[in-house]
C-alpha cells in the first residue's frame, strides 16, 4: 500500500470515530499522541485531509468517504497535490482553478449550497453563495500590535522571513503556519486576534461619545461573559482613558487563563467573580457600570471556517439554546448598568437568532435604545465573521 492511499485509510479511521462531542483539532492531536507510528509529515497529511473533508459539510453525502476525500482535495487545494496527481491526475491539471469552477467541472453545482446548510437562518446581510464558498477556505491568523509595539514588531517581522501584511495601523495578516510566538511577547506586544474581532469595540473611539456620559471620571467597566480576556486588552488598547475594570465568567479555570494573560499584558488593577449570568440566582454585584461588554457565548458559526466540523456536527435545535442563554445573560447584566449607561453585545455568529433577534429583545424588553448596529463579514478577506450592537439605557 502507498503512504498516499495509507493516509487516506488513517484520515477514514479518524473520521469513523469522531463523533463530534469535542473539538476535531483536541481529537486529532489525541489521536496521533496515542498513535506515535505517524511522522510530522503524516501527520500534516491527514490533518488535512479530515479538515477538507469537513469542509464539504453535508455535500456530496451519496458518495464514499473516499470519493468524498479526493473532491475535497480538488476543492479545498490550490497548488498540485501528490494525492491528486496518483489518483485524479485529471483533476490535479485543474487545480488552480477557482472553486466555482471546480465545482462545475465536477457537474454538482446543486451541491453549492449544501456546504452550508442553515442558509434560511442567516442574518441580513451576509451573501448566502459567497459566505458557503468560504467554507472551503480556512481564514488566515491575525495579530494586533498594543500601543507603543508597533516599531519593534514591524521590525521583527521583517526580520521573521514570513510573508505578512499590514492591514492598517495595528493589524497584522499572516499565515496559520506561522509561529508568532516565536518572536513575539504574545499579549504584551501583540495579541493574536481576528481581523474583525480587533474592530468590535471601534464605536467607542467617537469623540466624546463617553465623556458626555461620564465626563472625566474613571470609567466603571464590566466585561461581563470575558472568557480569556480578549475583549478587555482590547478596551485598555482602544480607550485612552482611567478603567476601572471588572470581569466575570461562568468557570474558575476559564478566568484562571484569564489572569495569566492579564499579566503578560500588564493589566493588574481590576476585579473578578466568577458567576453564571444566565441564572435568576446568579452572584450579586454591588455596583453599577457606565459600560458593559457581552462577548456573548453563540454558535461560533463567524468561525466555522476554523473549526469545520460544525458543519457537519451543529444542529439548528442548538440555536434555540443560544438565544434563550444570550437573552438571559443581557437580561441579568442589564440590571447592573447605569442610566445612560452603554451596553457592547458581541457575537462570532451569523445567525439572525443571536444577532437580529437579541437586538429586538434588548429594545423592546430592557429599555435600552439602539445606537449602532453591525454585521462585520469575513468571508471577503479570510477572516471571521462578527456582529456586535450598541446599547444605551434610558
Amino acid at each position: 500500500m502507498s503512504r498516499l492511499h495509507s493516509h487516506i485509510n488513517s484520515a477514514k479511521k479518524i473520521l469513523d470515530t469522531y463523533q463530534g462531542d469535542k473539538p476535531f483539532a483536541i481529537f486529532l492531536k489525541q489521536f496521533f499522541a496515542s498513535n506515535k507510528k505517524y511522522g510530522s509529515k503524516d501527520r500534516k497529511s491527514i490533518a488535512s485531509l479530515c479538515f477538507h473533508y469537513f469542509r464539504m459539510g453535508k455535500a456530496f453525502t451519496n458518495i464514499s468517504i473516499e470519493e468524498k476525500l479526493l473532491i475535497a482535495t480538488f476543492l479545498c487545494e490550490t497548488k498540485d497535490s501528490l494525492l491528486l496527481q496518483d489518483l485524479k491526475p485529471e483533476w490535479n491539471e485543474k487545480i488552480s482553478l477557482p472553486v466555482s469552477e471546480k465545482i462545475s467541472l465536477l457537474g454538482q453545482n446543486s451541491s453549492l449550497l449544501d456546504f452550508f446548510q442553515f442558509s434560511d437562518l442567516l442574518s441580513s446581510g451576509i451573501e448566502t453563495d459567497a459566505f458557503s464558498l468560504s467554507m472551503l477556505i480556512q481564514p488566515d491568523l491575525f495579530i494586533r500590535i498594543r500601543p507603543k509595539s508597533k516599531d519593534t514588531v514591524i521590525n521583527q517581522l521583517q526580520q521573521s522571513g514570513y510573508y505578512w501584511q499590514l492591514m492598517n495601523e495595528h493589524c497584522v495578516r499572516l499565515k496559520n503556519s506561522d509561529k508568532v510566538a516565536d518572536f513575539f511577547k504574545l499579549d504584551k506586544e501583540v495579541v493574536i486576534q481576528d481581523a474583525n474581532s480587533q474592530k468590535v469595540l471601534d464605536f467607542l473611539k467617537q469623540p466624546g461619545l463617553l465623556e458626555n456620559s461620564v465626563g472625566n471620571n474613571s470609567l466603571s467597566v464590566w466585561d461581563c461573559c470575558a472568557a480569556s480576556g480578549g475583549k478587555s486588552i482590547l478596551l485598555t488598547d482602544v480607550l485612552d482613558r482611567k478603567i476601572d475594570l471588572t470581569v466575570s465568567d461562568v468557570r474558575e479555570s476559564i478566568l484562571t487563563n484569564l489572569h495569566q494573560r492579564f499579566k503578560s499584558a500588564e493589566i493588574i488593577n481590576y476585579e473578578s467573580f466568577i458567576t453564571d449570568l444566565s441564572s435568576s440566582s446568579h452572584q450579586s454585584i454591588k455596583s453599577d457600570f457606565d459600560l458593559i461588554i457581552c462577548d456573548a457565548p453563540c454558535s461560533g458559526s463567524g468561525t466555522w471556517g476554523r473549526t469545520p466540523e460544525q458543519l457537519v456536527f451543529f444542529k439548528k435545535t442548538s440555536l434555540k439554546y443560544y438565544a434563550e442563554l444570550q437573552q438571559k445573560i443581557v437580561n441579568n447584566a442589564i440590571t447592573h448598568l447605569k442610566p445612560g449607561g452603554l451596553l457592547v453585545y458581541i457575537t462570532c455568529s451569523v445567525f439572525k437568532a443571536e444577532n437580529e433577534m437579541v437586538v429586538n429583545f434588548v429594545t423592546e424588553s430592557l429599555e435600552c435604545k439602539l445606537i449602532d448596529m453591525q454585521l462585520l463579514k469575513g468571508y471577503h478577506q479570510r477572516s471571521d465573521s462578527m456582529f456586535v450592537a450598541i446599547f444605551k439605557k434610558g
